[in-house]
């Protein structure tokens, strides 16, 4: 970006009066930061929306999540191991995925420690802990994640990838004599 700028400049001085060199650069810096103010709002809108993701997943609502993502979304868990869902295709198997999730525990939150958009302000990245309290007062497994949540222009979720330590979880839910 500097390198075009700076040709820009340099070419911008060759060609043109000195009035018209300072009108052309004006408007060049202008352009530059209207694009930088685009990409602040669109990186601020879907870092919203990540809040939101978690905070219906808090609130169990199947709904609410689906809602955030496009129509022909992915869920994709690179982790499941064979021992938990590999994920999900689509904002309709998204909602199947989490609704019969909820009703397995008795809680869930997830505190985010960090939070970032990209280079590229239509994709976020977040770390976090998930804390599940289980059923019939079993204990809470937590366990650390990171994950990428990528938007089109409209601000729907088109692919979120949910990475964690499947170890972690196949000795939170009593599984790890499934591993192989």
């Amino acid at each position: 970006m500097k390198r075009v700028l700076a040709i820009l400049f340099v070419g911008t001085l060759l060609s043109c009066s000195n009035s018209e060199k300072v009108t052309q650069l004006q408007n060049e810096v202008n352009e530059l930061k209207q694009q930088q103010t685009t990409k602040m709002e669109t990186a601020t809108k879907n870092k919203n929306s990540v809040k939101a993701f978690f905070k219906a997943l808090e609130a169990e609502n199947a709904d609410t999540v689906a809602d955030l993502f496009a129509e022909n979304a992915k869920h994709i868990n690179p982790y499941h191991s064979g021992l938990f869902p590999q994920g999900a295709n689509g904002k309709e198997a998204i909602r199947a995925y989490w609704k019969p999730t909820f009703p397995l525990f008795d809680g869930m939150t997830f505190p985010i420690k960090e939070l970032y958009a990209m280079e590229d302000p239509t994709i976020v990245f977040v770390s976090y802990t998930g804390n599940i309290t289980l059923k019939n007062n079993a204990g809470v497994y937590s366990n650390n994640y990171y994950s990428t949540f990528k938007f089109n222009d409209e601000g729907k979720i088109t692919e979120y990838v949910e990475i964690f330590n499947p170890i972690v979880a196949a000795r939170g839910f009593g599984l790890i004599d499934k591993i192989k």
